[in-house]
């Protein structure tokens, strides 16, 4: 079945740019033209994953992700026209899996939305070449089910947020530099900035501390990163 894929943005244009390009890759589409109109057709169609552009007047991309995320985990792609630094964070801190800036190459746009899809559905290949379940502490994952918890209770990860765990549980002893979590999350040659990687660690802390685990993952200065205890704390 073909993955269902939501547009939002309010410029007819793009939209049909990036219509065009997920159609040719065999994706289904939905559009919408503003946030609210967005919404409505999240919770009528139920999309695999949205594409959403930030800065819509009224009521704009980050708005939409908000609101979202208070019932779902869809993989959000996020658009925006600008590219400063404290954009890409804060997208990507509320609940977004990426980030294209406009203008963008169709081509990498379908890459990296095949890449957080792939993630949330493993190839029958890539399934069976990781354990059905990886476990450290009180944290488990099952690559195959695509679920998480940390000491029973179940953890809500984007699909990046996953691989990157993923990656740490499969070499637990490890540490990873910041090209290697960037090979392990997005898989084809898609370059994010070192900066992208820090805000899905700080966000896998976060969840991770709101249920008294401060330990997940260490920070290795100077080298990068490696999975720690994963343990509540006395």
């Amino acid at each position: 079945m073909a993955n269902r894929i939501l547009i939002v943005d309010d410029e007819g244009h793009i939209r049909e740019v990036i219509r065009v390009a997920l159609k040719k890759a065999g994706m289904d589409v939905i559009e919408a033209r503003d946030g609210k109109e967005a919404l409505l057709r999240f919770a009528a169609d139920r999309p695999d994953l949205i594409v959403l552009d930030i800065g819509m007047p009224e009521f704009d991309g980050l708005d939409v992700c908000r609101e979202i995320r208070k019932t779902s985990d869809v993989p959000i792609l996020f658009l925006s026209a600008r590219d400063e630094e404290i954009d890409r964070i804060l997208g990507l801190e509320i609940g977004g899996d990426d980030y294209v800036t406009k203008p963008f190459s169709p081509r990498e746009l379908v890459a990296r939305v095949n890449v957080i899809l792939r993630r949330l559905s493993p190839r029958n290949g890539e399934a069976k070449a990781v354990p059905t379940a990886l476990s450290q502490g009180s944290l488990l994952i099952d690559p195959e089910q695509h679920v998480a918890s940390f000491a029973g209770t179940p953890l809500k990860l984007t699909a990046i947020e996953f691989g990157i765990l993923r990656a740490f549980l499969t070499r637990p002893t490890s540490v990873f530099n910041r090209e290697q979590l960037m090979r392990a999350a997005y898989q084809l040659n898609i370059q994010v900035s070192d900066r992208t990687i820090d805000s899905h660690i700080r966000n896998i802390r976060a969840k991770l501390a709101a249920l008294a685990c401060d330990n997940v993952i260490e920070t290795i200065h100077g080298v990068g990163f490696k999975l720690g205890r994963c343990e509540k704390e006395a």
